[in-house]
């Protein structure tokens, strides 16, 4: 698979776009797994050299005090999220879901990209149902190699096309 170009004026370079560098592009990325180098921590390497401004949160309660400090363009959603660092090993404590609801009630709700954990088919549908009436963007698996990476950079460039024009958003 060709690798992705996740770029600012890939629609074109429209006057619309402004001058270079007018503004941040703020991406929330969460994580709940447990990799040696995980994707989460190599997206942000592939990003940053085009100004975007990744914030990684590794649970609710993080991503919430986030989101109320920073404004937030993307987020990366892992469904998988604790709802705080003590709740771990509780399955019940999920942060995920609560975060893609509090983001759908934001009065302006950033794109989502809601990336499932691997489980049953029936689990997987749920989730992908749920994810999509919050307003997910998109669903994906959880990226386990370059292939998976460039899917996510693929997901990404989707969602600057389809809800910014292509073009940073206004600072």
């Amino acid at each position: 698979m060709a690798p992705v170009t996740f770029h600012p004026d890939s629609a074109g370079g429209s006057d619309h776009c402004g001058p270079e560098g007018a503004s941040r592009f703020h991406l929330m990325l969460s994580y709940a797994g447990w990799q040696p180098d995980p994707w989460v921590d190599r997206l942000p390497r592939l990003l940053e050299p085009m100004g975007v401004i990744s914030h990684r949160v590794g649970s609710g309660r993080e991503a919430s005090a986030l989101i109320r400090t920073t404004p937030i363009h993307v987020a990366v959603v892992d469904l998988g999220l604790p709802l705080d660092e003590m709740s771990v090993a509780d399955e019940f404590a999920e942060g995920g879901p609560r975060l893609l609801e509090l983001l759908a009630r934001l009065d302006e709700p950033p794109p989502v990209v809601a990336v499932k954990r691997s489980r049953t088919h029936r689990d997987d549908s749920r989730e992908i149902a749920a994810a999509l009436r919050l307003g997910a963007f998109a669903v994906v698996d959880r990226p386990h190699d370059a292939e998976g990476l460039n899917l996510m950079l693929e997901v990404l460039r989707r969602c600057l096309t389809r809800h910014y024009g292509g073009c940073w958003p206004a600072g």
